[in-house]
């Protein structure tokens, strides 16, 4: 999915501000009449009352959150799917609240021998449950609101008083009084809400400013401070910024500070049960989800991890102390915890992961160590009582560092530059990229330099599912009903929930084959999960598990399956199946009442040891995109195909440095073909202006949206002025100081495009309102515009997939959809072009839709010296 197209998207925070507009409507109305009438809300209205909030301001506004995310709008990305996750943990509490009746069977705490903070459930804690979350909030609206004060004039005013209706919320909880502050604050929400969403609305519909608002800040976001040259960003020696989405470094932070304010809470025994908690936690930990989730479409596995880890970590313990303070009536809970080893996994794996780090800046390594205190505090060893003190304040820590994370990480997103002080680097790429190819030289006794990384995104993400899910499952002793109770969340939710979540980023980006297996161990997990752990619960008797006799059989069938398939892989995937037939074996033997207890203890532990070393080889190997610690090679290999200049003979790969070459791709382009071609930038995909159906034909190629548009490609300057376009003088003095090069202008749509020879695809090229034009630097390209006239061009890759950097990667990914490839080499540059919008350029307003290849200072820094320049 390209990024030069969300400049093109309708405005989302329309819908975003009018989903708190409804909701904080909603709210303020209960308030009133609670006020009025003395009669608190309950039964069924609040159970409507949760669910419409859930509905509009949860989904609805994660919908907001999506597209803004798409938009590249790190504000509007962030802001909005945080406040989904309020409202929708906030109508959850009203469903509860209207719902719940009394647990009275259960009278006496099964905890209560160890932790003093759980005495008799008597009425369910929703109320300080909800506390801890709102107060939480309270933080993040306020950091939201000061932020946006940086983009506009209008957010302020409606995140400000989102805040302070929170803190009244909060209050009036315990005292009748504050809601009716509360529901002013709400009314302001709504009249500030609705003015906003108007004045969106009118912009989206005119293409400009209508209403005040939104054109201007309160302040400049620079005035906040001044760049820091000893930050990790700014050395230069990170991968170049992705402008296709959003950056979703602080939605991941704020969902960290959120849940850790809430088991803080509960620690420290402000709530006696985590039943509430449990729920608000979770919803949390989905929206980190979705940090995790838009970091794979970045393509940056080291946040993808690392927010899929956090996340997993918070549901893992909300569920279990859920489990824990609501079901377990047992004063025995204490000797069934020490036997859990699971949480040993998430130590071993946050130490790889501050290790990880050490060549980020110190912030981000502070960060990570502070998660590590997280882990050791959560081990199960540890006795109960010194366990929650210690967790209570390794996550008052946590949520400090969190809080500034989240705002430097927030400000420097919309700066795009670092403004926020976060530390210089501990160790630099370079360094620490050669320490460890010294290590892999050391340990294989070999001086060859390192393939490239065959490892995957989503890879690290799966050995931390299965090591967690295999290392939670082992069990000393198969009569301790309360140990299996409790691992039930700590095997279920990594084994087959957040497996299943790995399963679908990898087909996100075609590898619908490399599904197969997490989605196979997501299936393995949730049976063994379902007789081994809740079989006690749910009546299911050795003697009546007949059909786990058959499913283990299946499993055995499917796996020798995934075995075969890993053998095109690497070895450590291969001795991954392979320990998983054992491990299958010991379940089979399980059934039928005959297991060897101490061989499943080991292979389960050597299943875990295999994950920690795959988690780690693939997560170094994915950052610095080479094999640094060594998969292992596959035992079999494909049948090697052609050379990557030979494909079908429907598409050639002619030179460009022969005329043939050249002639040969313009005389397909000429008959309505597709090709492949090098550019100043990287390779793209063209066809001829005058065959719409040959531009209709790059979308079914690239799999890509409909509604992202596609830019034009011409030779020259002199070409546009030929066709007289009304453009002001300003417009084209900046069009003759960046072109030809790596910037691409949007400018608006008029029937001059139609003369310039755009003729027959008018309507398959740009908006409806307006066109991109690329004039590129580059020989090749612009003498085959010279024969061709104008062409239709988009990046030569799969829609969501990197740029093409070379023909090979044309010819491998799409020669097989292509009718040719001039074959060009290495491109000239690893990134697209920067992307700027010029629809108002007459009213001294540039903006910058993507940054490429040609930094957007130097972009601004032009206009700003032509815009000041007198006629």
């Amino acid at each position: 999915m390209e990024g030069f197209a969300a400049v093109f998207y309708s405005e989302p925070a329309v819908l975003g501000l009018l989903a708190n507009v409804i909701s904080a409507f909603l709210v303020a109305l209960q308030n009133f009449t609670y006020f009025h009438t003395n009669i608190r809300a309950e039964g069924i209205e609040n159970v409507l009352a949760g669910i419409h909030l859930i509905l509009i301001g949860g989904l609805t506004q994660l919908v907001a959150g999506f597209l803004s995310f798409r938009k590249y709008d790190h504000l509007g990305g962030t802001a909005f799917i945080a406040f989904s996750a309020l409202w929708s943990s906030y109508g959850a509490t009203r469903i509860i609240l209207g719902a719940y009746s009394p647990l009275s069977n259960i009278t006496q705490m099964s905890y209560n021998t160890s932790h003093d903070f759980l005495p008799a459930i008597s009425p369910l804690p929703v109320s300080e449950s909800a506390v801890a979350g709102l107060v939480a909030y309270i933080f993040i609206a306020f950091i939201l609101s000061f932020c946006s004060a940086t983009v506009n004039y209008i957010m302020p005013f409606v995140f400000g008083a989102l805040t302070l209706t929170l803190v009244f919320e909060a209050v009036g909880l315990f005292g009748q009084w504050a809601l009716v502050v509360s529901g002013t604050l709400e009314l302001v929400i709504v009249l500030c809400g609705l003015y906003g969403g108007a004045a969106l609305l009118l912009k989206g519909i005119t293409q400009r400013y209508v209403l005040p608002g939104f054109g201007n800040a309160l302040f400049n976001v620079l005035l906040l401070g001044s760049a820091n040259r000893n930050s990790s960003k700014s050395i230069g020696e990170e991968k170049k910024k992705n402008t296709k989405y959003a950056e979703p470094m602080p939605l991941g932070n704020i969902c960290d500070t959120i849940s850790a304010f809430i088991f803080a809470f509960y620690c420290f025994g402000y709530m006696k049960i985590f039943y509430v908690g449990a729920v608000w936690v979770t919803i949390n930990a989905i929206s980190q989800l979705f940090a995790s989730y838009y970091s794979y479409l970045r393509d940056d596995v080291y946040y993808t991890t690392k927010f899929g880890l956090h996340s997993l970590y918070w549901l893992v313990n909300s569920w279990e102390n859920f489990v824990l303070t609501v079901f377990i009536q047992s004063e025995n809970v204490e000797q069934s915890r020490v036997g859990m080893i699971g949480s040993w996994f998430f130590l071993i794996i946050a130490i790889i992961f501050c290790l990880m780090s050490i060549n980020r800046d110190i912030l981000e390594v502070a960060h990570n160590v502070c998660f590590v205190l997280l882990t050791i505090s959560t081990i199960h060893q540890i006795p109960a009582r010194g366990s929650y003190i210690l967790f209570g304040v390794a996550c008052s820590i946590y949520t400090i560092m969190s809080l500034y994370i989240t705002f430097a990480s927030l400000i420097n997103s919309i700066a795009e530059k670092i403004l926020i002080p976060v530390g210089a680097q501990l160790t630099s790429s370079a360094k620490f990229q050669t320490a460890l190819i010294n290590f892999k030289n050391f340990t294989t006794r070999s001086k060859k330099d390192p393939d490239g990384a065959t490892s995957q995104l989503p890879d690290a993400l799966f050995y931390i599912c299965n090591g967690l899910a295999s290392l939670s499952a082992i069990q000393g002793t198969l009569s301790d009903p309360i140990r299996a109770q409790l691992s039930i969340p700590w095997v279920l939710i990594p084994g087959t929930l957040f497996q299943l979540y790995v399963s679908r980023i990898v087909v996100q980006k075609g590898r619908k084959f490399g599904s197969v297996i997490p989605f196979c161990y997501a299936a393995i997990w949730a049976t063994w999960t379902w007789l081994r752990f809740a079989g006690h619960l749910l009546n299911i008797s050795t003697d009546s598990d007949g059909g786990f006799t058959v499913g283990a059989v299946t499993f055995l069938i499917v796996n020798l399956f995934l075995m075969a398939i890993s053998t095109y892989a690497n070895v450590v995937l291969f001795f991954l199946t392979l320990v998983m037939e054992i491990v299958i074996v010991c379940f089979l033997l399980f059934t039928i009442n005959n297991l060897p207890l101490p061989l499943e203890i080991a292979m389960l532990a050597i299943f875990a040891t295999i994950c920690v070393y795959g988690a780690a080889a693939s997560l170094v190997n994915c950052i610095f995109n080479k094999d640094l610690l060594s998969m292992g090679p596959p035992l079999f290999r494909e049948a090697k195909r052609e050379s990557k200049t030979e494909t079908l003979e429907s598409c050639i790969c002619p030179d460009s440095r022969r005329t043939s070459g050249l002639r040969s791709i313009a005389k397909l382009l000429d008959v309505g073909g597709v090709c492949g071609i090098p550019t100043d930038t990287v390779y793209a995909l063209a066809a001829s202006c005058k065959h719409p159906e040959a531009i209709e034909r790059i979308y079914t190629i690239k799999d890509r949206p409909l509604e992202k548009p596609i830019c034009i490609c011409i030779s020259n300057l002199d070409q546009l002025r030929a066709v007289e376009p009304p453009f002001s003088r300003l417009l084209w003095e900046f069009m003759e100081n960046v072109y030809p090069g790596g910037v691409s202008c949007i400018v608006k749509k008029e029937e001059w495009l139609k003369k310039l020879g755009v003729g027959p695809a008018y309507d398959r090229v740009g908006t409806k309102d307006s066109i991109m034009i690329r004039v590129p630097d580059h020989t090749v390209t612009v003498h085959l515009t010279d024969m061709t006239g104008p062409l239709a061009i988009t990046s030569a890759n799969p829609s969501g997939e990197s740029d093409s950097t070379h023909h090979d990667m044309v010819i491998s990914r799409l020669s097989h959809k292509l009718d040719g490839v001039l074959c060009d080499g290495d491109s000239n540059e690893i990134v697209g072009s920067t992307v700027v919008n010029c629809l108002r350029i007459d009213e001294g307003v540039l903006s910058i839709v993507r940054e490429g290849c040609v930094p957007a200072a130097k972009v601004m820094h032009i206009f700003e010296r032509l815009k000041n320049t007198p006629e």
